[in-house]
């Protein structure tokens, strides 16, 4: 069995615990916590993905993250993220949360920030590039074809509460 997560329903709440890649055939909604990281000045990283990964080869992204393992917080995922893909450990803020009709599957994705001090150690194996942009550049670029789907209806729905 590969990579374990919790299956939830329409209310988030925990029906199974099964194997991800068959949440994501079988088009059961998971649990998905990312975080938007900012520079002390207010810029939001962008990243690029690597080109041999399996999900969104070569797109971009406003958000870092991945799956929530089981039996943890969509907090506590988001920390363990933050940590595996930039090398930073920070106490992510819960931001908002809101079920997407992802592209490769439906999930619960909850949204974190994170202020970001220290430099970043990206890890090359999940971000191949990455700036730190102005909300205006990152709003100019979110549209384009090259940018994660999935990623512009959480921009969207961030971009609201502002």
């Amino acid at each position: 069995m590969g990579e374990l997560v919790e299956r939830v329903d329409e209310q988030d709440h925990v029906v199974a615990v099964v194997d991800r890649g068959e949440a994501i055939r079988e088009r059961w909604p998971h649990r998905i916590a990312t975080i938007v990281c900012r520079s002390g000045d207010g810029r939001i990283l962008v990243h690029r993905r690597p080109d041999d990964v399996s999900r969104f080869p070569g797109q971009f992204n406003w958000m870092l993250g991945g799956a929530v393992d089981v039996g943890e917080s969509y907090e506590e995922a988001a920390a363990r993220e933050l940590a595996e893909e930039l090398g930073v450990h920070a106490d992510p803020r819960f931001v908002l949360k809101f079920l997407c009709d992802g592209v490769i599957s439906p999930y619960w994705l909850g949204l974190h920030e994170a202020v970001i001090t220290a430099p970043v150690q990206p890890d090359p194996q999940e971000v191949a590039w990455f700036d730190w942009l102005t909300e205006t550049e990152l709003e100019e670029i979110v549209r384009r074809s090259e940018f994660v789907p999935d990623a512009r209806e959480a921009f969207d729905r961030y971009r609201a509460m502002l």
